[in-house]
């Protein structure tokens, strides 16, 4: 049996990921979606285990502790990580995964796993992305303007990943993206 690919999809926080992914995912149902682990608060709406592993800052050092996580990063004053044996087990058993992973995760994962996938979603504007994570109206203007700085170093590092999709439109975003999953998976 064939190992599974491993996907780590990438970007700034706001260029649509996760509505991104989401939508690819209803068309490629064999595709295994490694939620992360948090230690931020749920948004309205999320679910623990669905969106989110949500859990204790002591909680999460312990998982870094025992070596439970693929990768794992602090942004925004949060810690998120990928943990490893889901992506062991689908893995080996053949099934491809895919991660949504902060670019430090993304670089974690690019030593230890170079034979991943690395795919980078930019917003299509700098301001673009502005408008979008305030209309979404879960910050206050501080984490705002801290994560418009985050998104300008990162979209600084979107030229070391293997794909860049711009997310301008949501329908040829999603269609871009699975056409570069599924030429991997042939």
């Amino acid at each position: 049996m064939n190992k599974g690919k491993l996907f780590v999809i990438t970007g700034p926080s706001g260029t649509g990921k996760g509505t991104v992914l989401k939508r690819v995912f209803e068309d490629n149902k064999e595709l295994f979606y490694s939620v992360s682990a948090t230690t931020r608060a749920p948004r309205p709406g999320e679910e623990h285990g669905r969106e989110y592993l949500f859990v204790s800052k002591n909680e999460f050092e312990k998982m870094i502790g025992a070596g439970q996580l693929l990768e794992y990063a602090q942004y925004s004053g949060n810690y998120y990580g990928t943990p490893l044996r889901p992506i062991e087990e689908k893995t080996a058993a053949g099934a491809d995964a895919v991660l949504e992973i902060e670019l430090q995760g993304a670089v974690q994962v690019k030593k230890t796993c170079p034979d991943a996938v690395f795919i980078f979603i930019a917003p299509p504007s700098m301001e673009v992305l502005e408008q979008r994570l305030r209309n979404r109206g879960t910050e206050d203007e501080k984490h705002i303007l801290m994560r418009l700085e985050r998104a300008r170093e990162e979209c600084a590092a979107a030229d070391r990943f293997d794909h860049i999709v711009v997310n301008d439109d949501l329908d040829t975003a999603v269609k871009e993206l699975s056409q570069i999953i599924l030429s991997y998976r042939k």
